[in-house]
């Protein structure tokens, strides 16, 4: 059975010139860009996620500013509102870039990914949080070992969203350790050309730290400033963003701002190296190496491909 597409994705970690790819290669296909990154679809976040400002995009950016950083938004939603935009553009022809480095949101695209329904602020996710409130994180993870020790055991008990959201699917019928071993099983929904970008790691390192600095430059603390006096806390998803969190915590003083942007810097890395783990279990992403390309060269060879795919 044939599956739509072909789609384009350029994924790898933060800082590796993903971004800019993303759009070499959609304006020379006369195309658009998809964000799938799971921060980015906040409004007024950004300069600490690194959207590529709207004066400086030479094609559209879908999938940015889709909800408010103050209201509910999930892996699920985004599948059903990032299909639709890339339906509409297989639909007239067009092949969308995907970009990004949320793993889990890319495949929830391009792969056949069920989620449970759940969503914050229902009686349940209540419920839960007011047993953690009354007894404290060890004890609601002791319920969930109880209940379901394999799921318990992927999940630290400081972790007190993702315990609840466990015990949550468990309510649901699923646990949350048999979702999460299906995360790296692939049964495409599109036809996707998947490309990563990998160089240096010590060279990613310093683009991550010149990255952070920039940020701060171009008004991160301000942005964060102005978050907080509406209310975003770390209680919130978008609160937990890498840059915000950090920011926030130096705010409310539990550090100073140079602590606070040494951490991000030490976290971004962190995480970078956890993004090209999830892409490397997949054995379907082609590897550009940045240090041997530049982004004419690398958008060239992207090109090739899906015009041989195209006549193959």
């Amino acid at each position: 059975m044939s599956v739509p597409g072909p789609v384009v994705c350029v994924v790898g970690p933060t800082a590796s010139g993903k971004s800019a790819l993303a759009e070499r290669v959609a304006e020379r296909l006369g195309s658009s860009v998809v964000s799938v990154d799971a921060m980015q679809v906040y409004r007024g976040m950004d300069v600490g996620t690194a959207k590529t400002p709207l004066s400086e995009r030479h094609v559209p950016l879908l999938m940015v500013d889709v909800v408010s950083p103050f209201e509910s938004y999930s892996a699920r939603l985004f599948q059903q509102d990032a299909r639709a935009v890339v339906d509409r553009l297989v639909d007239d022809g067009i092949t969308p870039v995907l970009c990004g480095g949320t793993g889990l949101y890319l495949n929830a695209v391009i792969d056949e990914m069920e989620f449970p329904s759940g969503e914050r602020g229902g009686e349940r996710r209540s419920a839960y949080e007011g047993l953690l409130a009354l007894h404290g994180a060890s004890w609601l993870h002791r319920l969930l070992e109880d209940r379901d020790p394999r799921s318990a055991a992927l999940i630290h008990p400081n972790n007190t969203r993702r315990v609840v959201r466990a015990l949550e699917m468990l309510d649901e019928g699923t646990s949350y350790a048999e979702h999460h071993e299906g995360l790296h099983r692939r049964q495409s929904h599109y036809e996707a050309r998947i490309w990563g970008l990998t160089m240096n790691r010590e060279r990613l390192y310093q683009r991550i730290d010149s990255r952070v600095d920039d940020m701060v430059s171009q008004g991160l603390i301000e942005e964060v400033s102005k978050l907080w006096a509406q209310g975003l806390s770390d209680e919130l998803t978008a609160g937990q963003a890498i840059g915000y969190k950090e920011i926030l915590s130096a705010l409310s003083g539990q550090m100073t701002l140079q602590e606070a942007i040494n951490l991000i810097k030490l976290r971004s890395r962190r995480y970078a190296k956890r993004q090209l783990s999830w892409f490397r279990h997949d054995q379907r992403v082609r590897w550009i190496d940045m240090d041997e390309h530049d982004l004419e060269s690398a958008s060239s060879l992207i090109l090739a491909d899906l015009e041989g795919g195209r006549r193959g």
